[in-house]
């Protein structure tokens, strides 16, 4: 399997403690991309991408933000290099936005009446019982 092409300079210290967990994820994310969608609508055979794109930009930010993990220059580098999404890291500083699944979903250019996704509403704001599911990524439910 051919490694992924990243810049000329090498990595900073602790990338051995993290690259294990990003080839598996690259791995699936391979995976994922060739696997045959018949019998799928359109936007469901991307659903699985954008829950590994999720899960590694969660990875590299719980270990930065939470646990403290990886030093500054081994996120910064995995920000330049694009194994993790910047702006939906961005987003899950601020308040409201901590559990946000995709940046689609937040985009109201791409929905009907200018408004967020569905997964946006609070769970205690629809009807008991109904199930939701975001259109873009397959999100049960990202606010809450």
């Amino acid at each position: 399997m051919p490694k992924v092409k990243r810049s000329r300079k090498p990595p900073p210290e602790g990338w051995e403690l993290i690259e294990p967990t990003i080839d598996e994820l690259d791995a699936k994310m391979r995976e994922a991309e060739t696997d045959p969608h018949e019998g799928k609508r359109k936007v469901e055979a991307l659903w699985p991408i954008f829950r590994l794109h999720h899960q590694k930009s969660r990875y590299i930010y719980d270990l930065f933000y939470r646990r403290k993990a990886i030093s500054r220059q081994l996120y910064e580098y995995c920000l330049k290099e694009n194994i993790a999404d910047k702006n939906l890291i961005a987003k899950w500083k601020k308040q409201g936005y901590e559990n946000l699944c995709c940046l689609r979903c937040i985009q109201t250019r791409d929905t009907n009446f200018g408004a967020n996704c569905i997964c946006r509403v609070p769970k205690s704001k629809l009807e008991a019982g109904k199930i939701v599911e975001c259109i873009h990524c397959g999100c049960r439910g990202c606010s809450g």
